[in-house]
């Protein structure tokens, strides 16, 4: 498989969706094809390689969760708005990212991946960068169905 960051069209999904939606992070998270942990695989914006280490559980973290649940989720003000410990949250940490909005992509109709956007201050995200993310998304998954 090739690795997703050697990929020039999904850099280029991630890069202008970075742009358009006026964020500080991007980064992407597939779930391992063997195993249920899932990895951060690309990130823009990012201020260090830590992400590349990153590895959650299935149902662990904002990448866990968002693929166990198969929906989107939100944080505007972290830790303070958080369920768990701050730990449980790697690449927030690991960004110094205060807000964030995460959506599943979707591979044969199963969550197997994660598109989020992050900004290192406290936001929430209108409902017009929510769907710059879903529309980046869905050419993500279109651009990946066939590398993974």
């Amino acid at each position: 498989m090739t690795e997703i960051r050697e990929l020039r069209p999904v850099l280029e999904v991630c890069d202008r969706l970075m742009e358009e939606a006026g964020c500080d992070f991007v980064g992407l998270a597939i779930q391992n094809t063997v195993g249920p942990d899932v990895r951060w695989h690309y990130a823009a914006g990012n201020l260090n390689d830590k992400y590349e280490r990153i590895t959650v559980r299935f149902g662990k973290g904002i990448a866990g969760k968002i693929i166990s649940s198969g929906s989107a989720m939100m944080l505007a003000d972290f830790p303070n708005d958080i369920f768990g410990k701050v730990t449980d949250y790697p690449i927030m940490l690991a960004e110094k990212l205060a807000s964030c909005y995460a959506v599943p992509l979707f591979f044969n109709a199963v969550p197997k991946g994660v598109l989020l956007i992050g900004k290192r201050e406290s936001f929430t995200f209108p409902e017009h960068v929510q769907q710059l993310v879903k529309d980046a998304a869905e050419t993500l998954e279109q651009l990946l169905n066939e590398h993974l």
